[in-house]
This record gives structure tokens, C-alpha cells and sequence, in this order.
């Protein structure tokens, strides 16, 4: 199976041509994030194994929330954590629509994070 950082090699450079005015800076954070992570371009450290005394060298891992290498257990402990904190009632979702001529606008004027 090919994973993101995999697929985002491929495809991003094309994509960011083609739609490069319209990614949030947010994005283009988590994009980079996750092209560098485990790569060459973060570092490693060097570790020593205890049992067979070899030397063992791991990259370091990005860390971002969109990351499918990093994030996916943080969001699962995060998951975990807020379903303690359900009460014990029925839940309702509720959808607050952004009319139309503010779309842009709000989707221009994300948090910066």
C-alpha cells in the first residue's frame, strides 16, 4: 500500500501548480511536514541495541497532527479522552451553514496555527 508521504512525492508539485493560489498556508505546513518526516531532512539519532549491541540509526518523526506516521496515535489517545468526558445522554449534531458570501472570506481568514 502506498502511503501519503509516497503519494504527496508523486502528485504535490503538480497539484501546487495547479492550485498553488488556493492552498492554505496551513496546508502547505502539513504537506511539508509529512514529504520530511522520517527523512534525511530531520536528523535521526543513533541508538544501541542492549541484546545484540548493534548500532541502529532512526529518523526523526515530524510530529504534526496531519501526519498518518505521527498523528494517528496522538488522535486516537485524543479520541480516548474526550469519550471519558461524555455524559452519560444522547448527543445532537448540529450544522451552522456560512452563507455563501462569506464562504471565501472565512476560508481566507483561518487560524494561522
Amino acid at each position: 500500500m502506498l502511503s501519503l508521504a509516497e503519494v504527496l512525492r508523486a502528485h504535490w508539485a503538480q497539484y501546487e501548480r495547479q492550485f498553488g493560489a488556493q492552498i492554505l498556508p496551513s496546508h502547505r505546513r502539513a504537506v511539508q511536514a509529512i514529504l520530511n518526516c522520517r527523512t534525511r531532512a530531520l536528523g535521526g539519532e543513533i541508538y544501541r541495541c542492549a541484546n545484540c549491541h548493534r548500532d541502529h540509526f532512526v529518523y526523526h518523526s515530524c510530529n504534526h497532527r496531519a501526519c498518518p506516521q505521527c498523528g494517528h496515535a496522538d488522535a486516537t489517545e485524543w479520541i480516548a479522552r474526550q469519550k471519558l468526558k461524555l455524559l452519560p445522554v444522547p448527543y445532537y449534531l448540529i450544522t451552522f451553514t456560512v452563507p455563501e458570501g462569506l464562504r471565501a472570506w472565512r476560508h481566507s481568514h483561518q487560524k494561522v496555527g
